[in-house]
């Protein structure tokens, strides 16, 4: 079972890399290797996550000490490990991809808040879409989908605690400003197809900003 797991998820981490979605060493990606006592197998940190061999993945525990694999795991493996106790995720996947950093920074300086009750620092909303079903338990393009923000914290067990309690109602993803996009699933096939729906949608929403602020501009006669 490792040996095939450690194959799919290299597999979609090359994938992911030839679309733009982790370029240099960024992103990091897991799944779940087993619950009790809670081990991920991933990507190590500081490699290029696109020319990553099956072999060359590490395997750390609950509290994110590397077990097995000679790479060093990545700070942001804390918000993973979040991610699937809060949720029961069977993986999870970090890109960088330009839409999702643009939107999750401009969301912040444009004051897109919510509540305190909420503990969103922001939301970036979508709705009216068809590809909005692609998102586990949704079935119509009619309904909205609020994406949580958090602001950028380079503490991560302090950022893993706020994201924390968002995570239970969030579209199985969340985003963290000038940063970029987590999304999760029950397993690798679910996390990829979330990614990419939640990847779709975002860009759907700058282009669309960039459009409306294009029928704004003055018509100038020739």
């Amino acid at each position: 079972m490792t040996a095939h797991l450690a194959k799919e998820l290299t597999a979609t981490m090359a994938a992911i890399q030839r679309r733009g979605w982790c370029d240099g060493t960024g992103g990091n990606f897991s799944c779940v290797l087993q619950r009790e006592p809670l081990q991920l197998l991933m990507a190590p940190s500081g490699v290029d996550k696109g020319s990553v061999a099956p072999g060359d993945l590490i395997v750390v525990d609950g509290e994110g000490q590397v077990l097995q694999g000679d790479g060093r795991a990545s700070a942001e493996t804390l918000l993973h490990l979040e991610i699937v106790r809060r949720t029961s995720a069977g993986a999870v996947l970090h890109t960088h991809s330009q839409a999702a950093t643009l939107l999750s920074r401009s969301t912040l300086a444009a004051g897109h808040t919510q509540s305190a009750a909420n503990g969103a620092d922001g939301f970036v909303v979508v709705e009216q879409l068809e590809m909005i079903k692609g998102l586990e338990g949704l079935h119509t393009h009619d309904t909205r989908v609020e994406l949580p923000v958090l602001a950028n914290d380079q503490d991560l067990r302090r950022l893993s605690g706020r994201a924390g309690p968002l995570l239970a109602k969030a579209p199985q993803g969340l985003l963290i400003a000038g940063h970029g996009l987590y999304a999760w699933g029950d397993g690798l096939f679910s996390a990829r197809r979330h990614l990419e729906i939640l990847e779709f949608l975002l860009e759907q929403h700058w282009r669309q900003l960039l459009l409306d602020g294009l029928s704004r501009l003055p018509i100038r006669s020739v």
